[in-house]
């Protein structure tokens, strides 16, 4: 497979979990803020722009962190690469250049997606109607990859698809907990027994990922932030938790030919998993804990880069 082509379905895979990620944060975000008693209401809509890292983009363009150009910026801000609308955009662009490759049906799927979010966005900049139309994105994204895993063939191309996509997940969910949790820990001690506020806001950390129900399961325990991170950072059955992210690109991985640098890559992530002490975390460290985690996550894609995407860099730096 060409370089190319093989980069631009790992975009596309990318991109795909964006949008997707960006409309389950903006449609969560949403209903927490009205569950929160009035005088929390200063919890705002600034946290979601510094999860997704914009805050100097968004300050240039808007500078008042208010909804709705918070919400204008993640949905439909066409100068924010990030935002829903950019995301597939720019996934529907990879995929026409890779036609040949991906099943016919997913680019109908997935051209109607764009489609529809563009002819609707305004549904979606509406505090009436946006959550009916992030949950049609949802859906949407979510149908586009349940036609690739069903019927595409399990080849190279689909393991590059699902690097990206894994590698984009694993990124977002240490961004969620990075802003999310951290903010949690640092208001106050945990105790034995959360209050109502802390309660909500941990199940929106859990609900930002759809892990609360699989948290229940696996934790059976009452929503507690140490266990909440836990589950989120290291296991390896819920496919939004790190662990299994890491686990996933491990198995595409060894199915790909040159693939030592970036297995290595994960295999660090990995061990930098395992030798956390959440309990330790939790008192202190977990901000520092997750900018190391992200700047792996951003080396493992470099090394793919390097090892797929651009072997004349690789080349001409040994020559």
């Amino acid at each position: 497979m060409l370089s190319r082509v093989a980069c631009n379905i790992y975009w596309m895979g990318r991109q795909l979990e964006r949008a997707e990620n960006t409309a389950r944060m903006v449609s969560v975000h949403g209903n927490l803020l009205m569950d929160l008693p009035r005088r929390s209401t200063e919890f705002g809509w600034e946290p979601l722009v510094t999860m997704l890292g914009n805050e100097s983009h968004f300050q240039q363009r808007y500078r008042v962190p208010r909804e709705a150009n918070v919400v204008k910026f993640l949905v439909a801000d066409a100068d924010n690469p990030g935002s829903i609308l950019n995301a597939l955009s720019q996934a529907r662009e990879n995929l026409r250049t890779a036609r040949d490759i991906i099943p016919r049906a997913v680019w109908e799927a997935l051209n109607g997606l764009y489609l529809s979010a563009t002819e609707q966005v305004s549904d979606g900049l509406s505090r009436r109607t946006r959550h009916e139309y992030l949950k049609q994105i949802i859906r949407g994204t979510q149908l586009i990859s349940g036609m690739l895993s069903g019927t595409m063939s399990h080849g190279t191309a689909h393991h590059f698809l699902w690097l990206g996509a894994f590698l984009e997940r694993a990124d977002m969910t240490t961004r969620i907990l990075d802003v999310r949790a951290a903010g949690l820990l640092l208001e106050k001690p945990q105790g034995p027994v959360l209050s109502p506020l802390d309660n909500i806001q941990w199940m929106s950390v859990l609900k930002s990922l759809t892990a609360y129900q699989m948290y229940r399961q696996h934790v059976r325990l009452r929503v507690q932030g140490p266990d909440v991170l836990n589950f989120l950072l290291r296991n390896r059955e819920f496919p939004r938790a790190v662990g299994f992210c890491l686990s996933r690109i491990e198995r595409d991985l060894d199915l790909l030919p040159e693939r030592v640098e970036p297995r290595q890559q994960v295999q660090r992530l990995q061990q930098q998993l395992q030798a956390a002490d959440v309990s330790v975390l939790v008192d202190g460290g977990l901000h520092e804990f997750i900018d190391a985690l992200q700047t792996e996550l951003a080396e493992l894609h470099n090394s793919l880069d390097r090892s797929y995407f651009n072997p004349q860099a690789v080349a001409s730096a040994s020559d």
